[in-house]
């Protein structure tokens, strides 16, 4: 037995159809939320690495034309000008030349990162190269070619790995190739400025690409790492949330159903008191009669039953109209010192000859001390004989009734078991709707007396199916005075 769990009264239980799950749409909004500032980030993320490779393309540029610049005018003065003064023309296939020549390039680009170089002459021709395989070569017609031959100086991109890589901005490879025009420098006194031929510089950039590629992926990741912790906070909060909205919406539900419920019976109070009076007496007439009737047919015609049929029928009206008053007009409960044990075995002392009848056995267990409540004995007695006598009734071919008595410091719980069908799933929000019964010869009225009764005292009861078959009814009592009826008592 589970002492600990809470009970709330059947009826502030709302039904199936209107338990609602609210808070959905902010949900949904703060997940999405979540979806949008990751993708957000990472088109930021990668418009910032578009930015930092423009910017290392543009210092590359930079950095190119600087060393062109600086090649050019090493060129000039230590390979063109003496060459020319001592063979009065260049000719690179000469093999002191292009050593010369070969001499001057290296030790002007040494230690820079220049992945390729040709110096191309003015009618297209491979005059120097890296590649000695290429001097000689005549050069394919290109437009940064073109243009660097007219003096103006172009750079661009070659990437170079699979179409995926490519495609991400990613390739194993990176160069940046720059064209430039080889120049006749003015400190001898030219005029003009003639382009004696071109120069084109390959940069390998791959490691720097890399750099750049390892920052957008650690932002990425930063970024995920973050939205994920945010996400997980976020999910606690909405599940929090969502459980305290719905909690509030179920707490709502239940006054709405005690608030009608308090209707309905203002009404049926009011019913009941108009007609109560109409009814009794007339029936009261009529079973007086139908008795002397009885007593005068009982010398003339012994046989004839009629009388005895008014009388028991006038009866069974008379206990519903009772059953009709008790529920729609509940009596407050005179409270008194009382013992719930007291109580249990006075029920099943007064069920004795029934329960054997109906070949039922009862076994009363007390689990802890019970203490002694404030209480209206004869409502209780009234209460437990009908939840007694409900078990009876579900067992027409006999069994086992089980009363299991226990207590803890703010209240008494008195559990009630049997071993019939149970109740229908389709019926247990239906049991405590007045005049619902599934009985040929019941008013409906009873449990809902029951339920007016103990939440008079400042109780609760619950009705479920026991796993093993068979109902279990659980009653709690307040173990301190109890409340005034109407101020129905929460337990903890």
């Amino acid at each position: 037995m589970d002492l600990s769990r809470p009970l709330a009264p059947a009826a502030a239980r709302p039904p199936r159809e209107e338990r609602i799950k609210p808070f959905r749409l902010v949900k949904y909004f703060a997940f999405s939320g979540l979806v949008l500032i990751f993708f957000v980030t990472v088109i930021l993320a990668i418009l910032n690495t578009h930015w930092v490779k423009s910017l290392q393309r543009k210092k590359s540029e930079d950095y190119a034309h600087a060393l062109i610049e600086n090649l050019n005018h090493q060129i000039f003065l230590q390979f063109i000008l003496p060459v020319g003064l001592r063979y009065g023309r260049i000719q690179l296939r000469n093999p002191e030349q292009f050593e010369r020549m070969d001499h001057v390039v290296r030790s002007t680009l040494h230690s820079f990162k220049v992945k390729d170089l040709n110096i191309y002459s003015i009618n297209d021709t491979i005059s120097y190269s890296f590649d000695p395989e290429r001097i000689g070569v005549q050069a394919v017609k290109d437009r940064a070619l073109e243009e660097a031959k007219a003096g103006r100086s172009s750079s661009r991109l070659v990437l170079r790995g699979d179409f995926l890589e490519v495609l991400l901005g990613f390739p194993r490879e990176v160069r940046l190739v720059t064209f430039a025009p080889l120049r006749w420098e003015e400190p001898l006194g030219r005029i003009s400025d003639p382009v004696l031929g071109v120069i084109e510089i390959a940069q390998d950039l791959s490691e720097d690409y890399q750099v750049v590629y390892r920052f957008q992926i650690l932002v990425v990741v930063s970024c995920a790492v973050l939205l994920g912790g945010l996400f997980v906070v976020l999910l606690f909060v909405v599940k929090r949330g969502e459980a305290i909205i719905e909690k509030r919406a179920e707490e709502r539900l239940r006054l709405k159903e005690q608030l009608n419920r308090a209707e309905r019976l203002s009404a049926m109070g009011e019913m009941a008191a108009g007609i109560s009076h109409e009814i009794r007496n007339p029936l009261g007439i009529i079973r007086s009669s139908a008795e002397l009737l009885k007593k005068k047919l009982a010398r003339l015609d012994p046989g004839n039953n009629l009388p005895e049929i008014i009388v028991e029928e006038a009866g069974r009206l008379n206990a519903i109209i009772t059953d009709f008053i008790s529920f729609a007009r509940p009596r407050s409960p005179k409270l008194a010192p009382c013992r719930i044990e007291d109580v249990i075995d006075r029920n099943i002392a007064f069920l004795t000859p029934q329960i054997a009848e109906s070949r039922c056995t009862i076994e009363k267990t007390v689990l802890t001390p019970l203490p002694e409540v404030a209480a209206d004995a004869p409502l209780l007695h009234q209460s437990f004989l009908n939840l007694l006598l409900n078990a009876v009734q579900a067992m027409p071919n006999g069994g086992r009734i089980r009363i299991m008595l226990q207590a803890d410091a703010a209240r008494i719980r008195v559990d009630i078991e049997d071993e019939g069908p149970g109740i229908p799933e389709e019926l247990k929000e239906k049991i405590w709707d007045p005049f619902f019964t599934t009985k040929e010869k019941g008013s409906g009225l009873g449990l809902g007396i029951v339920r007016n009764i103990i939440e008079a005292h400042g109780g609760g009861i619950r009705i479920e199916n026991r796993e093993s078959g068979g109902a279990r009814v659980t009653v709690e009592l307040p173990v301190r005075p109890a409340e005034p009826a109407g101020d129905a008592w929460k337990p903890s």
